[in-house]
């Protein structure tokens, strides 16, 4: 793993997977890709990337780039697998969110299937003139391709043909276009479902961090489908764990009956296997955030509760079944809600001063 791009490197999960490499890869270029758009507060963006810097500065043997560009920008793509000719790429690059994906369906077209469209295209050209290429392609996908479900814990091998949302639809599209270039070009592709990824730095779009930011204010939180709402809450660094874990370990190659190769193709579920309810999460939550001086002991939590109907593009429960993760990589996500919504409280104290 001498040459990896990491796209959405200013991202959650991104960032943090790239702090990761720093400390287990060495003699490694690092290049990270990201558009640093302002779908939420720029500022975290900026920190995860200062944060990057410092790591770059105290490391004596890896590399770091990045460039701030958009991955619908087919040019740009195409010039940085020229320049650096990558053996390993993750995809973690998306217009992120159900329920903005329903008033803004335009970002998530040409972030998620353009976007994607193009890493692939040039992880196919990767192997051109007889070159290793990229091995593996690792990409994003996510929990919400399950839709409304009624099986739980969902597995891989559950149908997912009815998505809620324009958002859980790319990320479908997503597994259906790295499933046609691993059979076609026999690029080896794995796709990772995430189940509500939540911890430090983390997005403030996502429930425990909008929460946060909202009784600090005094105001009202909503609490969907009137609590009755089950989530396979996932700390960040058990996610990176799946991804470094997977990034090591590229779908074999191997030929089908027909001659032809099969696809060296995986998708895994990575989440918790826990799922919490979201009163208590809420509960959980209003405790983390005394404890760590966010909100004063007094706080009078149940005159800022409201709860609300279902929404648009929602489903009642998400649970991962991680059994094919734990086979194939020897690992199985397990932080508690507690521990993670505990580093996050401690991080929100020191990144807003309070």
């Amino acid at each position: 793993m001498k040459r990896v791009l990491v796209t959405g490197a200013a991202g959650f999960i991104g960032s943090q997977l790239v702090t990761r490499l720093f400390n287990e890869v060495s003699d490694a270029v690092i290049v990270g890709l990201d558009s640093v758009n302002n779908y939420y507060d720029v500022r975290i963006k900026e920190y995860r990337l200062e944060q990057l810097d410092k790591l770059a500065k105290e490391s004596s043997s890896n590399k770091w780039v990045f460039i701030k560009g958009n991955l619908a920008d087919k040019a740009l793509i195409d010039s940085l697998f020229t320049e650096y000719d990558f053996d390993v790429v993750v995809n973690l690059a998306a217009q992120a969110g159900v329920r903005y994906s329903i008033t803004n369906p335009e970002a998530y077209i040409e972030s998620n299937i353009i976007g994607f469209y193009n890493i692939l295209e040039a992880c196919r050209h990767s192997y051109d003139g007889g070159k290793r290429g990229v091995e593996p392609l690792v990409y994003a996908s996510s929990s919400s391709v399950y839709g409304s479900n009624k099986k739980v814990p969902y597995s891989t091998d559950d149908k997912v043909d009815n998505p809620v949302s324009l958002y859980a639809a790319t990320k479908k599209s997503n597994e259906l276009m790295a499933h046609a270039y691993s059979k076609l070009y026999n690029i080896p592709s794995t796709g990772l479902r995430f189940f509500t990824v939540y911890g430090p730095a983390g997005r403030p779009d996502m429930a425990y961090f909008g929460f946060t930011d909202k009784l600090r204010k005094g105001e009202t939180i909503k609490i969907f489908n009137f609590g009755n709402c089950m989530r396979d809450f996932t700390f960040v660094d058990d996610i990176v764990e799946g991804v470094y874990r997977v990034m090591c370990k590229a779908p074999e190659r191997k030929q089908g009956e027909d001659g032809l190769p099969e696809p060296p193709y995986a998708v895994y579920n990575i989440g918790n296997s826990e799922p919490e309810n979201l009163l208590n999460f809420v509960d959980i939550l209003q405790q983390e955030l005394i404890r760590a001086g966010v909100l004063p002991e007094d706080y009078d939590f149940e005159a800022h509760k409201k709860l609300v109907p279902m929404q648009p593009g929602d489903v009642p429960v998400t649970y991962a079944d991680t059994q094919n993760l734990e086979q194939d990589t020897g690992f199985k996500p397990n932080t508690s809600l507690r521990e993670g919504l505990r580093q996050f409280a401690r991080w929100y104290k020191e990144f807003y001063k309070i």
